[in-house]
């Protein structure tokens, strides 16, 4: 098995059987170039796995690739038009893509905040176990799994988390996965100005400048 990762959750795996790319998003860059795909697979709505803008041009380029997605990116998916192209699948689901199996498990986003609604999310075990990408979910697949995406940063997501859920699928490789929100606070930023205090205005200060507050 091979992986090419083109940033945050975006993950090519390439099996002897197929080519599956997982979580084309807006933190990611290079996958439009991917070809021959199998399968293109949406974890969850987000837009850091699911660029809108995107999604048509790889589409157009893979026409013969299925789309699989979670229940909550219906809506996005189709203001592109591609809803109705698109397999909506859930946990519980076997999947065939090219002779190789992909199971659904999981179904759930991690909480970022008690405040802010859940939503689903799909994780997916390749090859009975070869591959795991878990989307943005802490779900352990009832599974041994040889190579596991790991999530490392997150706003639903701190390091010993991050460490205790490798502990817990105990693949034989972690490859760190979601790691752009290390480098790009934005969205960290959002959710605190979302849930903060009607009292309270969040300001973030420019570098090295006086700034009045």
């Amino acid at each position: 098995m091979e992986l090419t990762h083109y940033g945050h959750a975006c993950v090519l795996v390439e099996t002897a059987k197929c080519r599956l790319l997982f979580d084309p998003g807006t933190f990611a860059d290079g996958f439009e170039a991917a070809r021959d795909l199998d399968a293109i697979i949406i974890t969850h709505q987000h837009a850091d796995h699911l660029d809108v803008e995107r999604l048509p041009a790889l589409l157009a380029a893979n026409p013969d690739a299925a789309l699989v997605a979670d229940e909550g990116s219906r809506a996005a998916l189709d203001t592109i038009g591609q809803a109705t192209r698109a397999r909506i699948v859930g946990p519980g689901e076997r999947l065939t893509f090219a002779g190789e199996a992909v199971d659904v498990v999981g179904g759930i986003h991690a909480t970022v905040h008690p405040d802010i609604p859940e939503i689903t999310n799909n994780a997916f075990v390749v090859a009975d176990g070869a591959f795991y990408h878990p989307g943005d979910s802490f779900h352990v697949p009832d599974a041994t799994i040889d190579v596991m995406g790991a999530p490392a940063s997150g706003p639903w997501l701190k390091v010993s988390e991050a460490v205790d859920f490798v502990r817990a699928v105990e693949p034989r490789v972690a490859v760190p996965i979601h790691e752009l929100a290390l480098a790009r606070p934005a969205m960290h930023y959002g959710i605190m100005t979302e849930l903060a205090p009607a009292a309270t205005t969040v300001t973030i200060l420019p570098r090295a400048e006086a700034a009045r507050v």
